[in-house]
C-alpha cells in the first residue's frame, strides 16, 4: 500500500516534500506522495484508486482486506416514544475509529490535531447509516456538530451528534403491563463485510448513557450486540445493534383507567340495594355507568394503534363493561318477575281490582307491603284427596313409617317459578354473586399480567 504523508497543515513546505508532487485538497491541508506512487485516475492499485472529483483527488478503496472501523455510542437522551406511530426518537453521539496511514504526519510531541466538518468532506469516512430510521439529522447549532481528530500515527476519531427517529416493533398484547425491546441498528450503506468491518470498539462498554428519565417508561437495561445482514443483490454486511429494554410505568394507567373502571363497576352494584319499584333510580344509575364505561373504552382506544389482536387493557375494560351491562339486565329481570308476580296475585284475588300502581309507592318512592290492603278470605278446612280405587285400609298401608321424611327435588321450572314469585331473591343473590365474580376475575387478571 502506498502511504501518503501529511507534509504541512499550515500551508508551508517541508524539506521532505521538495522532491515530491503534491495534491492540494484545501487551502489549509497539503498531502504528498513520492514520484513512484503517482497514478493516473484510471490506474488501479491493490487497495486504492485516485479519482479527480470537482478538482480534488479522493482515495477510494477498491480491494484488499476489510478496513476495521470501531464504533462507540453515547446516548444523550430518549426524546419520545410513540405507541401510535410505533417509533422512538433519540439523540446520541456517534463516534467512529479507524486508521488511515495516508493521514499520518510527523509530530515531536505526539499530539493530535482536530478539524471541523470542512475537512470531513475532503477525505474518506465510513458511510454508516441507521437501519429502519424514519428521520435523522445532524445538529448544526451553532456549527455542524462534527469533529475529526487525526493522530500522528494515522488513527482517526470521527464524531457526530445526531438525532434519529427509528422504528420500534412493539407488542401490545400485555399493554399497559408490557415490556418493550427497541433497538437502533447501524450498518455501512455501500461497503459489505469484504470491504468494511464494523465492530464495537470496547465491547459492551462501547455503549454509554447519561441518566435518562422517561415519563411512561423505565429503562431496565442497555446493551450492545452485533450481527450480519444479508441482501440478495450485494451480499453480507456487518450490523451493530443498540438494544434497550423499556418497562412501562403502570401507576399512570391505574389512575386514568383501572381505578375509574373499578369504581364504575362497584357503582353499578348499588342498584341491588335500591327497591325494585324505584324504576327511575335504578334505570338512570345503570345507564349512567354504561355510558361512563363506553367513554373510558373510547379514550383508551384513541391513544393506541389499531392492532388486530386483543390487548390486556381491552380484556379488563370489556369484562368490566360486561359486569355493568349485566347489572342493568339483572334489574330488567327483577322488574319483569315483579310484574308477573303482581299479575298472578291479581288473578287470585289477593289484590283488589281498584288497586293501582301509584298506591304501591310510598312517599319516598319505595314499595311497602304494608301499604296494600289485602282482601280476607274464609279459612277452608283441610281436605284429604284419596284415590277412589283404593280402600281406607290400603291408604293406611301406603303411609310411610313414623320418623321417615320424604324430600322431593324441585325441577328447573319450579325453581324459576320460585324466583318469579319471589323476585326480591334475585337482588339478594346478585349482592353476593357479582362482587365475588369480579373479585375472582381481578385475581386471575393481575396474576397473569403482573
Amino acid at each position: 500500500m502506498h502511504v501518503l504523508k501529511l507534509c504541512d497543515l499550515t500551508g508551508s513546505t517541508c524539506s521532505d516534500c521538495t522532491s515530491k508532487k503534491h495534491i492540494r485538497l484545501s487551502s489549509a491541508v497539503r498531502w504528498s506522495y513520492s514520484d513512484s506512487s503517482i497514478q493516473k485516475p484510471n490506474e488501479k492499485k491493490r487497495n486504492m484508486k485516485l479519482t479527480r472529483v470537482k478538482g480534488f483527488y479522493l482515495f477510494v478503496i477498491i480491494s484488499g482486506s476489510a478496513i476495521p472501523v470501531g464504533i462507540d455510542v453515547q446516548v444523550e437522551s430518549i426524546d419520545s416514544i410513540s405507541e401510535v406511530n410505533m417509533d422512538f426518537t433519540t439523540t446520541l453521539y456517534l463516534r467512529h475509529y479507524w486508521k488511515d496511514e495516508r493521514l499520518s504526519f510527523p509530530s515531536q510531541n505526539n499530539k493530535s490535531r482536530t478539524f471541523d466538518s470542512r475537512l470531513v468532506k475532503k477525505i474518506w469516512v465510513p458511510d454508516v447509516f441507521f437501519v429502519h430510521s424514519k428521520r435523522s439529522f445532524i445538529h448544526d447549532t451553532t456549527m455542524e456538530n462534527i469533529m475529526l481528530r487525526v493522530y500522528p500515527d494515522g488513527n482517526i476519531l470521527y464524531s457526530v451528534r445526531v438525532t434519529v427517529t427509528a422504528l420500534c416493533s412493539m407488542d401490545f398484547s400485555s399493554f399497559p403491563l408490557d415490556t418493550q425491546n427497541c433497538s437502533l441498528e447501524l450498518e455501512s450503506y455501500a461497503y459489505n463485510e469484504n470491504d468494511l468491518m464494523l465492530y464495537w470498539k470496547n465491547g459492551n462498554d462501547s455503549l454509554r448513557t447519561d441518566e435518562i428519565v422517561l415519563s411512561q417508561f423505565f429503562i431496565e437495561h442497555f446493551h450492545a450486540s452485533s450481527g450480519l445482514a444479508f441482501y440478495s443483490s450485494t451480499g453480507w454486511y456487518n450490523r451493530l445493534f443498540i438494544n434497550f429494554i423499556l418497562r412501562r410505568h403502570i401507576f399512570f394507567f391505574m389512575l386514568q383507567t383501572y381505578f375509574p373502571t373499578m369504581l364504575m363497576v362497584v357503582l353499578s352494584w348499588v342498584s341491588f340495594w335500591i327497591d325494585r319499584r324505584a324504576v327511575p333510580a335504578r334505570v338512570s344509575l345503570g345507564i349512567t355507568t354504561v355510558l361512563t364505561m363506553s367513554t373510558i373504552i373510547t379514550g383508551v382506544s384513541s391513544s393506541m394503534p389499531q392492532v388486530s389482536y386483543v390487548k390486556a387493557v381491552d380484556i379488563y375494560l370489556w369484562t368490566s363493561f360486561l359486569f355493568v351491562f349485566l347489572s342493568v339486565i339483572e334489574y330488567a329481570a327483577v322488574n319483569y318477575c315483579t310484574t308477573l308476580e303482581e299479575m298472578r296475585k291479581m288473578r287470585r284475588g289477593k289484590i283488589p281490582s281498584t288497586f293501582t300502581a301509584s298506591q304501591a309507592m310510598a312517599f319516598d318512592g319505595c314499595f311497602h307491603d304494608n301499604d296494600i290492603e289485602l282482601t280476607t278470605f274464609p279459612r277452608m278446612a283441610p281436605t284429604r284427596t284419596t284415590d277412589p280405587l283404593t280402600t281406607p285400609s290400603q291408604n293406611s298401608d301406603l303411609r310411610p313409617p313414623a320418623g321417615t321424611r320424604l324430600r322431593r327435588q324441585r325441577s328447573v321450572r319450579e325453581n324459576v317459578d320460585l324466583l318469579v314469585n319471589n323476585s326480591y331473591m334475585i337482588d339478594s343473590y346478585s349482592r353476593l354473586a357479582f362482587p365475588l365474580s369480579y373479585l375472582l376475575f381481578n385475581t386471575v387478571y393481575w396474576s397473569m399480567y403482573s
